[in-house]
């Protein structure tokens, strides 16, 4: 026997305790070159380059702790020092700001608090959303210069001033507290704020939010940290536009650890002491512990990592394992009383099935616990592998979601989950994995739910790993990392389920409409940019580029994006050629020669008949599929002048494609054939509604045809990209966009999407904007969105947000007799002639504007005398424009240096020969909308949002008042002088301002 000791980054080896007190030791072990690997029974080894030692261990229990310590100590030696240094320089900082460990190595980096070891495991039970942990030593890449000044500036010392203000000293722990102490001490804290000091602004959001906005710009990130925490909106509008939230306010000023803090409390959840512990128990309902199962299984020793590597049988111990009284209790051998370890089904939050032959056993299955670790087992009976997994199963999942363990599941477990329709804080579900279906139950109901991970329209991972984004159909899931150790792998099972899983039709990732998402992709480009295009199917792209494309749609179909200039039209239409001659079982399945020997009746109705008959027979997958397909390839040979493609011609092409025929056999070009040029009466299509595609498509072209021949650079036509709220890659939609489809249609369908819930005073809206300009356009509501794609530059683009200004626009036109207005502006003119741009500065002008034009006078006086001296002439002003000639935008570029940020610029595009651009500046925000409201109101008849009527028939989904509360007089002034104000209106304004002169 030999004394070991394992300490920091070293193993030391003693010949007994005494050589350890007196410092004499055999030799130490560098942890940075080692590797600890499990072996029989209670043994282990540690290798390393030079020597291989190897140990064994009283008790199982023991060799775990061993193994633990030894892995422990490897991570030391692999970890870097320099961050963890740096913020112990803050002296409070070398203590774990709950329970007073020294020297702690781990930090929340949204709490702003340094943290031990043991704490760190209770933090991160709390979930992201409240605590998001992070390593001192080995999460490097979190660890920018702003985070670490952040820490060195706030120190443990301050957050807890605001934090651990109030504790009662018998509510305190030490770093000898058991882990249900720190627990609730933790949770009470931060998920309630307990003992938080409570800011004085607390309970009045409006005031909060604008004192948010002002410490943002200052230093003091100690009195944001207290507002964030008692309240404020991370994402609060600032009031300036140019700089519309605090992290916009915080990069202006140049407050770095100002932004850092708000970037790192994105998504944090506010404390809440309503969220009881009673709740908690409610959601991690214990099922009745009745269930028992007991038999030999295999067992290796617990982890706290995934298990990467295939486990040989060696590393298995066999195990007499007992479940019952909801405790999984496992011994040395059956003969044993006392047990080497046990798992109480409570803890346990996650239970995977390998698939056969992962590891040395043929069937193994994982168990995971709250605490982060994982637990092995194996066996090669199927029955024994069976028995065990359904009783552990029924162990620890609630009877509200005792569903979820009929099905034949991989994967079964507790996750955080929001949903499209709360977003404000995460509950507790439960979900089961079965093939490409993922089960679920929430909200405490017994009703079970189910996605298509193949047929789902976007899955992407967010917030550095810690939410999975789910979206099908209508419907979007967010999964939040609970745990690290379990969300890691639901989050590779969930990515693999949602690929293609094989090489027939049925197996591929799907659309919404069963079609597979590669032939949809591709159809849709080629219907963009190739129905044109001459001898297209007949000519073959590059077979590098059609291969590599092909790969990277059978890897992952949905995250394929098709673009103009990026992928040519024939290498795509080859890559679909190439998918259906590949396909497994062909389009036609196993009746590929009943469709063959169809071509031989004679009678054209029964061959109709026959045809019918054999699609019905087709899988439904096939049979959309095969719809789909004849639909485009109809649509093809409709434009055979522009393309050369006729149904002759398409048929050669596709006829040995489909059947994966050498092209001999003439039947197959025949079958083909008649499907096309029979594809209304076989496929039994609504002639009306090919008919409107077909106008779409005839649209899209003809519209192409008039860009390209005014030069303008097009931005899509059928399939475009939307963003919502912001242009950043998570927010992206890609969306079909008809001909016909208005700004509120295309509204209601990026809402629909993420499944948002418009309420009153959710003033949504499509917006046009241009980055180069500094500009942005509210599209009107009942404006087409397809002429305004393709009038879009590079600079440009298009997203759904909320409109600000739409209230104070709707209350002001209320008040308004008619749709007029005038004032002083400050005015700067821009013209490009020849591709030269000519421009001045700044100048006060005054405008009218009328339901008809916009005219410009060089000065009241002017325009005054003109009024006295020729009363009954019309008085001629210096610049006129008709209003329907005009494009207002919002913002002026910041090259021009506008004496005010609250200005528009207005686009005449009227003349091709000259594009004018005019800015103007007012002096008030409140005077900018209404000259914007004004603007609406006159080019739309009066209409600048829709009612109540309208926007039911465009979604039944919404039906939200809109100008129910709005008052006809603005409440502002007293009433004489409302009265006045709106006597105003009613008024010819030139009389207005002879009585002013006068």
């Amino acid at each position: 026997k030999l004394y070991v000791v394992v300490s920091g980054d070293k193993v030391f080896l003693y010949k007994n305790y005494d050589d350890y007190k007196s410092g004499i030791g055999i030799t130490s072990v560098e942890m940075n070159l080692g590797n600890v690997k499990d072996s029989d029974r209670r043994s282990f080894d540690l290798t390393t380059p030079y020597k291989t030692f190897s140990f064994i261990a009283d008790t199982d229990t023991e060799k775990d702790d061993w193994m633990e310590a030894m892995l422990q100590s490897i991570g030391d030696a692999l970890s870097n020092t320099e961050v963890a240094e740096r913020i112990w320089e803050e002296k409070s900082n070398r203590t774990c700001a709950d329970c007073g460990d020294s020297k702690p190595e781990w930090a929340s980096v949204n709490l702003c608090v340094v943290i031990c070891k043991k704490c760190a495991g209770e933090h991160r039970s709390l979930g992201p959303n409240i605590s998001k942990v992070r390593s001192l030593k080995m999460d490097r890449k979190i660890w920018t210069e702003e985070l670490i000044q952040l820490f060195q500036q706030i120190g443990n010392c301050k957050a807890n001033m605001f934090w651990a203000a109030n504790v009662p000293p018998s509510e305190a722990i030490d770093c000898e507290s058991s882990s249900r102490e720190r627990r609730r001490f933790i949770t009470a804290k931060y998920k309630e704020g307990k003992y938080r000091r409570y800011h004085l602004l607390f309970g009045n959001q409006e005031a909060l939010n604008k004192a948010l906005c002002a410490a943002v710009e200052t230093s003091d990130v100690a009195e944001t940290l207290s507002l964030l925490f008692c309240g404020a909106e991370v994402g609060c509008f600032s009031g300036d536009p140019r700089y519309p939230n605090p992290s916009a306010l915080a990069e202006e000023a140049g407050q770095r650890l100002q932004k850092e803090l708000l970037a790192q409390n994105r998504s944090s959840e506010i404390p809440r002491l309503e969220s009881t512990r009673d709740t908690v128990v409610k959601q991690y309902y214990m099922p009745p512990q009745s269930i028992t199962c007991n038999g030999f299984l295999y067992k290796t020793a617990s982890m706290v990592r995934p298990v990467t590597e295939k486990r040989a049988k060696e590393d298995f111990s066999r195990r007499w394992c007992v479940l019952n009284d909801g405790v999984f209790s496992y011994y040395e051998s059956d003969k044993n009383s006392t047990p080497n370890g046990e798992l109480k089904m409570r803890e346990v939050v996650c239970l995977s099935v390998n698939k056969r032959d992962t590891h040395g056993y043929e069937r193994t299955f994982e168990i995971y616990t709250e605490s982060e670790r994982l637990y092995l087992f194996g066996t090669d009976s199927a029955d024994t592998m069976e028995e065990w997994v359904k009783s552990i199963a029924k162990s620890f999942v609630p009877r509200t979601a005792e569903a979820l363990v009929d099905h034949d599941f991989e994967r079964i477990g507790r996750l955080q989950y929001k949903d499209g329709l709360n977003l404000e804080c995460a509950k507790v579900g439960w979900f089961a994995l079965t093939n490409s279906t993922l089960f679920y139950c929430i909200d405490d109901t017994e009703k079970e739910e189910a996605i298509q991970l193949r047929k789902l329209q976007e899955l992407s991972i967010q917030s550095d790993n810690e939410v999975l984004v789910l979206v099908e159909g209508r419907r979007t899931l967010y999964i939040h990392a609970e745990r690290k150790l379990d969300f890691s792998g639901w989050i590779s099972t969930i990515q693999r389920a949602s690929s293609s899983a094989g090489d027939t039709l049925t197996e591929q990732q799907l659309t919404e409409g069963d079609i597979p998402v590669i032939v949809d992709k591709c159809i849709d480009y080629i219907t963009q940019y190739g129905l044109t295009s001459e001898g297209i199917y007949r000519k073959s792209g590059q077979n590098s580029k059609t291969t590599s494309l092909l790969d990277s749609f059978r890897k992952d179909a949905r995250s394929v994006k098709l673009k103009e200039g990026d992928h040519q039209v024939d290498d795509v239409s080859n890559t679909l050629k190439r998918f259906f001659r590949d396909i497994k079982e062909g389009i036609f399945s196993k009746f590929y020669e009943d469709w063959l020997q169809t071509t031989a009746i004679n009678d054209e109705n029964q061959q109709v008949q026959q045809y019918q008959n054999l699609l019905n027979k087709l899988p439904k997958v096939n049979k959309l599929t095969l719809q789909s397909l004849i639909n485009h390839l109809y649509c093809v040979q409709r434009f055979s002048d522009e393309n050369q493609m006729n149904t002759h011609n398409l048929a050669i092409v596709f006829g040995p494609t489909l059947f994966q025929t050498d092209g001999q056999d003439y039947k197959a070009g025949r079958v083909v054939e008649d499907l096309i040029s029979r594809y209304v009466v076989i496929f039994d299509v609504d002639e009306q509604q090919l008919k409107k595609r077909l106008d779409e498509i005839s649209a899209i072209i003809k519209l192409k045809i008039a860009v390209a021949s005014t030069g303008t650079q097009q931005a899509g036509d059928f399939i475009c990209t939307i963003y919502l709220e912001e242009k950043k890659a998570d927010n992206e939609q890609h969306i079909k966009v008809p001909a016909s489809m208005t700004a509120e249609e295309l509204t209601f369908e990026i809402l629909d999407r993420r499944k948002i819930i418009m309420r009153e005073k959710d003033y949504w809206c499509c917006f046009e904007v241009n980055e180069k300009e500094d500009m942005e356009r509210p599209l009107h509501y009942s404006e087409k969105v397809l002429p305004v794609l393709h009038s879009l530059g590079t600079d440009s683009y298009m997203v759904v947000k909320k409109h600000i200004s739409m209230e104070a626009m709707l209350i002001y036109i209320a008040s308004k007799v008619n749709v007029t207005k005038h004032g002083m502006m400050k005015f700067r003119e821009e013209r490009i002639l020849l591709g030269l741009s000519t421009s001045a500065g700044f100048h006060d002008r005054y405008f009218i504007l009328t339901s008809n034009t916009l005219r410009l006078y060089k000065e009241v006086r002017t325009l005054n005398k003109l009024q006295k001296s020729a009363p009954e002439q019309s008085h001629k002003p210096e610049k006129e424009w008709p209003v329907k000639n005009l494009k207002v935008y919002l913002g002026i570029k910041k090259k021009f240096r506008p004496p005010t940020c609250w200005g528009f610029t207005i686009v005449n595009e009227a003349e091709r020969a000259e594009k004018q651009h005019w800015y103007l500046c007012c002096d008030t925000q409140q005077e900018m909308r209404e000259w914007f409201a004004t603007f609406i109101c006159a080019q739309n008849e009066g209409n600048i949002w829709p009612s109540e009527s309208s926007r039911v028939k465009v979604s039944r989904a919404f039906q939200d008042s809109r100008l129910g509360s709005i008052s006809l007089i603005p409440l502002r002034g007293s009433a004489s002088q409302i009265r006045k104000s709106v006597a105003a209106f009613s008024v010819d304004h030139l009389a207005m301002i002879r009585n002013e002169d006068a």
